[in-house]
C-alpha cells in the first residue's frame, strides 16, 4: 500500500522534459482542482496520496473526523496536508489559452482572466437558462419521482431533503464503502442514472448545499450557517 501511495504521488508531480504532457491544449484541465474543476487556487497537497486540491475546496473533508481523499478515498491525516509550492511554481510558469479568446494566460492568473474574458461571458450567457418550476393544479401522477425529496441510496429511507440526506448519511453511513448513485443528480434531466459516485458523503457536501428545482438566494450567511450546523452534527457523532 505505502509503494502505491508512493507512485501515485509522484506521478502527480512528475512532468516530462519540456513542459506538461498533452501541450498547451490539456494545460487548463491537468492543474485543474478536481472537486471545483477549475484552475488550483492556493493549491494544497495531501502528504499520504500526494493528491491536489485548491485549499478552500478541501476544507470540508478537514472537518470529518477520519477524512478520506476525495479523489482516491485513502485515509490521511489533516495535520499532513500541506501547501503544494510545487505546483504554485508551475501555474506561475506555464500558459495556457483562454477557452473563450484564445489568448495565453499564465495559469496562475486564468481564474482572473475567465471572469473578465468577453467571449466566456458570451459562451455563458447562451448557456441554457435554468427555469424555476411552475406550480400547477394538475394531479402528479404516483410514478413520477418526487424531485424534492430523495431516498437515501445505502438504506432506503425516503422522503428526505437535500440538508435531511446530508445529515443521514453522515449520521448513519460516514463509513459505508459502497459506491452508490447520487438520488439527487439522477433526478436531474441531464443526470446518469447508472453512474455510482466514489466517495458520495464528499460529493453531497460540495455538490449539493441549494435545491436544483427553484431560484435559491444562498447567501453568505445562510452558506455559514450550513457549515456550522453540519460541523455540530460532526462533532456530535
Amino acid at each position: 500500500m505505502a509503494m502505491f501511495r508512493s507512485l501515485v504521488a509522484s506521478a502527480q508531480q512528475r512532468q516530462p522534459p519540456g513542459g506538461p504532457a498533452g501541450g498547451d491544449n490539456g494545460l487548463e484541465a491537468q492543474y485543474s482542482c478536481p472537486i471545483c474543476l477549475e484552475v488550483y487556487h492556493r493549491p494544497v497537497a495531501i502528504g499520504s496520496c500526494g493528491h491536489t486540491f485548491c485549499g478552500e475546496c478541501l476544507q470540508p473533508c478537514l472537518q470529518v473526523p477520519s477524512p478520506l481523499c476525495p479523489l482516491c478515498r485513502l485515509p490521511f491525516d489533516p495535520k499532513k496536508v500541506d501547501k503544494a509550492t510545487h505546483v504554485e511554481k508551475q501555474l506561475s510558469s506555464y500558459k495556457a489559452p483562454c477557452r473563450g479568446c484564445n489568448k495565453k494566460v499564465t495559469l496562475a492568473k486564468m481564474r482572473v482572466h475567465i471572469s473578465s474574458c468577453m467571449k466566456v461571458q458570451e459562451q455563458m450567457a447562451n448557456c441554457p437558462k435554468f427555469v424555476p418550476v411552475v406550480p400547477t393544479s394538475q394531479p402528479i401522477p404516483s410514478t413520477v419521482p418526487n424531485r424534492s425529496t430523495f431516498t437515501c441510496p445505502y438504506c432506503g429511507a425516503r422522503n428526505l431533503d437535500q440538508q435531511e440526506l446530508v445529515k443521514h448519511c453522515v449520521d448513519n453511513h460516514r463509513s459505508d464503502p459502497n459506491r452508490v448513485v447520487c438520488p439527487i443528480c439522477s433526478a436531474m434531466p441531464w443526470g446518469d442514472p447508472s453512474y455510482k459516485s466514489a466517495n458520495f458523503l464528499q460529493h453531497l457536501l460540495h455538490r449539493h448545499k441549494f435545491s436544483y428545482d427553484t431560484f435559491v438566494d444562498y447567501s453568505i450567511d445562510e452558506e455559514a450557517a450550513f457549515q456550522a450546523a453540519l460541523a455540530l452534527s460532526l462533532s456530535e457523532n
